[in-house]
């Protein structure tokens, strides 16, 4: 009997290109997995969007509408739990977990940063690599913890730096780069499973 797939829950922020790169390939039976809630930090957004035209559960948990971050830190990780996900993908989801999510589901979250780690965290990947000088940048998926940016590397694909890049050029090569390590390493994850080990991660048994 054919494993059942892995279940997935999406979390985004804006348009959600990611996720819709999941859910096409996720159409797939082969791939593994499937998507089973998409949930948000705000409404009415794109992404939100994309799963809804599917069937697809939704979930939003504004931080403004808590009395603490603690609270919707731990509102958050009800939601997704609720799901019972074998691996939750921040695509593009722009809050960072806290006290109550990372205990329960930080080892099975993963998240993407547009540089490789460790150089370049936070917002600005792209342009500190282009002020810096660097000539090969790129993505980097790691799994989730209290730092920013910091968590045990998954996946890394590097991008070249071009002499006449701006800022949004860079980026937007990065993001196809990023895109493209997500699917394939998603599906590697739910095909072959993955282990954590201190700072290395290992697909497959």
């Amino acid at each position: 009997m054919a494993a059942a797939p892995a279940r997935l829950v999406v979390l985004v922020s804006g348009a959600g290109t990611n996720l819709q790169a999941l859910l096409d390939a996720c159409a797939d039976p082969a791939y593994g997995a499937t998507v089973v809630a998409v949930g948000a930090d705000r409404d009415g957004i794109e992404g939100l969007a994309r799963a809804e035209r599917l069937g697809i559960p939704t979930f939003v948990h504004r931080v403004k509408d808590f009395a603490s971050r603690e609270d919707w830190d731990a509102a958050l990780t009800d939601s997704v739990a609720s799901y019972e996900p074998d691996l939750v993908v921040l695509a593009g989801f722009m809050k960072l977990v806290g006290a109550s999510y990372l205990p329960v589901l930080g080892r099975r979250t993963i998240n993407t940063h547009p540089a490789l780690s460790p150089a370049f965290p936070g917002m600005h990947g792209p342009r500190e690599a282009l002020e810096y000088g660097v000539k090969i940048t790129g993505c980097t998926l790691f799994v989730v913890d209290d730092g920013v940016d910091t968590g045990a590397i998954v996946a890394q694909t590097a991008v070249p730096v071009e002499d006449d890049d701006t800022v949004e050029t860079l980026h937007e090569r990065i993001k196809v780069a990023e895109r493209a390590m997500l699917v394939d390493t998603v599906g590697r994850m739910a095909r072959e499973g993955w282990t954590v080990d201190g700072r290395r991660v290992r697909l497959g048994g």
